[in-house]
C-alpha cells in the first residue's frame, strides 16, 4: 500500500538547510493501522504531509499502491487525494461558512457523486451527528467538529486515511470517541490508517508503532494489544 524509500526532507534555515527527515524507509501493507510517535520536531507531521502529496521531498520516493507520487503533477496529485486518500487535521480545517452537512458533501460533490447530500447525511449519522447537519462549525464543540472532519475524510471511501494528531485538541473523553471511530473505520472498511500522535492511549490501539526521533526511525514494532 505504502512504500517509502530513503526519504529526505530539508527546509531552508537561517544558518543553512534544516533536515526534517533523514533517510526514512518504511512499508505499510494494505489494511494496517500504524501510529507514528515521537517528540515534537521529530518529523512526524512532515512525513504525513509527504505521504499525502501535500509537500514534495528533497530526495527519496513514495509509492502509494505502486504509484510513484513524486512523478505526478499537481492535478494528478489532487485527483489521487480526492479518490484514494482521506486526511484528518488536528485543527479540523472545516469551512466556516458551510454547515456540517455541506462540509461533508464537498468531497462528494468534487468527485461527482450522485446524491452527495444524502450520502453526507448518512456519514454524519454514522459519526453520531445526525441532528447537527444544519449547524455551522462555530456552533459545534471541538469533538463535534472533529467528527464532522472524520465524516468528510470517510466520504469517498478512501483506501488510505492519514490523521495528524486527531485527538490533540480534545479532552480525553472526546478523544476516546474519535479513537473508536478511527478503529471502527480501519476494521470495518479494511482501509489503511496512518496517524501521528503524542497520545499513548491512541497509539495503544494501533497494530504497529513507528517512532521518529530527529527525522529518523528509531523504533518500529508490532503492538500486541492493538493487533486484530
Amino acid at each position: 500500500m505504502i512504500d517509502v524509500r530513503d526519504l529526505v526532507m530539508r527546509l531552508p534555515g537561517g544558518s543553512g538547510p534544516v533536515t526534517i527527515l533523514d533517510g526514512v524507509t518504511l512499508e505499510v501493507p494494505a489494511g494496517q493501522f500504524v501510529a507514528v510517535t515521537g517528540p515534537s520536531g521529530s518529523g512526524k507531521s512532515t512525513l504525513l504531509g509527504l505521504l499525502a502529496g501535500l509537500d514534495r521531498p528533497t530526495a527519496g520516493t513514495i509509492r502509494i499502491d505502486g504509484q510513484d507520487i513524486g512523478r505526478l503533477d499537481e492535478d494528478a496529485l489532487a485527483r489521487l487525494r480526492r479518490q484514494r486518500i482521506g486526511y484528518v487535521f488536528q485543527s479540523f480545517h472545516l469551512i466556516p461558512t458551510l454547515t456540517a452537512l455541506e462540509n461533508v458533501a464537498v468531497p462528494l460533490e468534487l468527485a461527482g457523486a450522485a446524491d452527495a447530500a444524502g450520502r453526507a447525511a448518512t456519514l454524519l449519522a454514522e459519526v453520531g451527528l445526525a441532528e447537527r447537519g444544519r449547524h455551522y462549525p462555530a456552533q459545534l464543540s471541538g469533538g463535534e467538529q472533529q467528527r464532522v472532519a472524520l465524516a468528510r475524510a470517510f466520504a469517498n471511501r478512501p483506501g488510505l486515511l492519514l490523521a495528524d494528531e486527531p485527538t490533540g485538541n480534545l479532552d480525553s473523553a472526546t478523544g476516546s470517541q474519535i479513537i473508536e471511530l478511527l478503529v471502527a473505520w480501519n476494521r470495518g472498511q479494511g482501509g489503511t490508517l496512518v496517524l501521528v500522535t503524542h497520545d499513548p492511549a491512541l497509539a495503544a490501539h494501533a497494530e504497529r508503532v513507528i517512532e521518529l526521533r530527529d527525522g529518523r526511525i528509531t523504533a518500529d514494532r508490532l503492538n500486541g494489544a492493538g493487533q486484530h
